[in-house]
């Protein structure tokens, strides 16, 4: 296969500053380009980081800026420093033959180095404003100018990459992008980056919940967009029917201490665990400890945390937003109420030494057979090489 050289734009990364889950998909899907013996470079923030490293075969290009202002000034400080730094890179490592960005964030960079030196970009959507307002348009600026970034990025991309079929209708219906330039490559995953040997007990213990006890997980942001609340109101009805249930929140967000208040409100704060935070041993410790992973959002473009929770081998209860899933086959898919979430929790608690516990072997399957970084790498070179040739 003929070498790339690659530039990755994204305003996150696990080797600079991270903030959610952009920051897995960009570092480990430009780790398995390089393995593939491709030249990465990725143009991010630089945070607290230095400059420049090489990291598991990837060129690191941090760029520095004020981050003073709201997220759109932000923005556009780091993309005056990215436009700056992409300059002096070429200038030593010569020509580029791709660029490609990630989300709305790096738009205004990509635009100014396509219209100075020619060079076409692949965008990926990871989510758009819409989806993250609650599946509804935001009316300040902000918002606006975030989604005018989205539409413009779409526009000026020579082609677009979308997650899943069901996010592309949703990035189509805003934004009016043309089936020609859009391939659909879901996320991925390492197999075997969550899945390790723990003493399930043992880790339950440790937060006073009995060892035989089903704990369900929730691992996101604690949003709106991500549903936490609807989970947290469905705990009563789990309760009733499952009274040794426990239920651990992995973290942070506008919405935590909202969510900490109503357990306490609802009178279920003995069966609910915040964590905050959390580092990735202890994400991996409960993704493996835990037994049922529910993934409530109201919107959701893909769901990287139903790979992690397939990763060890964890049934998914989710709403229809999360379109990984296959009902009955590997994890529960209901709608978008508590009522709802609170049924698919029981059935599954309900089935936790048969049924359930295979709905998870079914997901790991998957994550050895179509969502892991090689598959993906191997698409994304393709679109590379559609715009490349």
């Amino acid at each position: 296969m003929e070498s790339l050289r690659i530039g990755m734009f994204s305003w996150e990364s696990l080797h600079s500053v991270k903030v959610g889950g952009i920051s897995p998909h960009v570092t480990e899907i430009a780790e398995t380009l390089a393995d593939k013996g491709h030249e990465v470079h990725i143009f991010t923030r630089k945070g607290w980081y230095r400059d420049y490293d090489e990291i598991n075969g990837v060129h690191y290009q941090r760029c520095s800026h004020d981050q003073s202002g709201n997220i759109v000034q932000q923005m556009d400080k780091m993309c005056n420093s990215m436009f700056e730094k992409f300059g002096e890179v070429k200038k030593e490592y010569g020509d580029f033959d791709i660029l490609h960005g990630h989300d709305w964030h790096p738009v205004t960079a990509l635009n100014s180095i396509k219209m100075k030196y020619d060079q076409p970009y692949v965008l990926t959507y990871h989510s758009t404003e819409w989806g993250r307002n609650g599946n509804q348009l935001g009316w300040w600026d902000e918002a606006r100018e975030i989604s005018h970034r989205e539409w413009l990025g779409g526009y000026e991309a020579s082609e677009v990459i979308i997650t899943t079929d069901h996010f592309k209708q949703e990035v189509q219906h805003q934004y009016n992008i043309p089936d020609y330039k859009i391939s659909v490559i879901p996320n991925g995953i390492f197999p075997g980056k969550i899945e390790k040997e723990v003493n399930e007990g043992e880790v339950k213990e440790q937060f006073g919940i009995h060892p035989l006890a089903p704990v369900v997980l929730f691992v996101g942001r604690m949003s709106y967009q991500k549903g936490v609340d609807m989970l947290i109101r469905a705990i009563p009805q789990v309760l009733r029917d499952n009274w040794d249930a426990h239920f651990v929140f992995i973290g942070d967000g506008e919405m935590k201490t909202y969510c900490e208040h109503l357990a306490w409100q609802l009178g279920i704060q003995d069966s609910c665990h915040f964590l905050g935070y959390a580092s990735t041993e202890v994400l991996m410790d409960w993704v493996n400890a835990c037994n049922i992973v529910s993934v409530p959002s109201r919107n959701e473009p893909f769901g990287i945390v139903v790979l992690e929770a397939w990763d060890a081998s964890k049934p998914v209860i989710a709403t229809d937003a999360v379109h990984l899933v296959d009902n009955f086959s590997n994890g529960i898919v209901g709608y978008k109420s508590s009522e709802s979430i609170a049924w698919g929790i029981n059935y599954a608690i309900g089935g936790l030494d048969s049924s359930t516990k295979q709905m998870g072997v079914n997901g790991k399957d998957l994550i050895n057979t179509k969502y892991n970084w090689d598959i993906v790498a191997q698409d994304t070179v393709k679109t590379y090489k559609n715009i490349v040739n």
